[in-house]
């Protein structure tokens, strides 16, 4: 179990890259003007050979010259203490996440009434039609957010599903090595309860498993019970969970 957990962590680095990146004494510090807690927070990629106080005092100086928080994403491959230290720091947990896997099944049969369409590059109409179906508005956030989509060094699948020319759905699914990773699964709310969400999942699954995917994993933050459900259903189980310590101000 240990070695899938470690390269789920390595497939979800290069799944998702951030505005800026620096490597410190083996952890990588991702700045994205805040965009998500991943893409903008400190994961550990090996061994310190620096004191730890240090390195996290180190951490929060560069976070502050951003002017976002300090944060570290804590995964089962942390020191045992580490967490204690950042919360003895007052640092804050949120965004705790699970992570599912799938053994792709050899027959998906998607739902034939349900109009997904499938591509092989991120276009900027997909990406600012997520933007919209999440409400993201920030503009810093718009200016940089499609160059991390178009800096994904994987094999990419984007599906949407339209209804008067406007895109209703979406999701994407990133190729590595012999899994597909599932994100951006975002259904309009005025068309939820139409199964969008599952035909894309299986739509995803289904091309993904035709370029040689063996496996899926997924992510889903803990409270999101309809997603949740919506996994177990596809047949995703539960692999490990990791969270995030935020600091409780700008230090």
């Amino acid at each position: 179990m240990n070695h899938e957990i470690k390269l789920i962590e390595d497939l979800s680095l290069n799944a998702w890259p951030s505005h800026q990146m620096q490597i410190y004494d083996s952890w990588i510090l991702r700045f994205s003007y805040f965009y998500t807690h991943r893409t903008n927070s400190v994961e550990q990629l090996g061994p310190s050979t620096l004191p730890l106080a240090e390195k996290i005092a180190y951490c929060e100086s560069i976070y502050r010259d951003w002017g976002t928080p300090c944060i570290f994403k804590i995964n089962p491959f942390q020191v045992p203490d580490f967490d204690e230290m950042l919360s003895r720091r007052h640092y804050e947990i949120e965004h705790t996440t699970d992570v599912m896997t799938l053994q792709i099944p050899k027959k998906i049969q998607p739902a034939s009434d349900v109009p997904v369409r499938l591509e092989a590059s991120i276009r900027p109409e997909w990406i600012f039609s997520l933007f919209d179906l999440k409400e993201m508005t920030n503009e810093i956030h718009r200016q940089i957010v499609p160059s991390m989509y178009r800096a994904i060094p994987k094999r990419t699948i984007t599906a949407h599903i339209e209804d008067k020319g406007r895109y209703v759905a979406t999701g994407l699914g990133i190729l590595d090595r012999d899994y597909i990773g599932i994100y951006a699964i975002h259904v309009d709310p005025a068309y939820r309860r139409r199964h969008f969400a599952q035909a894309i999942c299986q739509n995803l699954l289904l091309q993904g498993q035709k370029q040689g995917a063996r496996k899926a994993y997924l992510q889903v933050v803990q409270g999101n019970t309809p997603a949740r459900t919506l996994y177990e259903r596809l047949g995703f189980e539960q692999l490990y969970t990791y969270w995030f310590r935020v600091s409780p101000h700008y230090i």
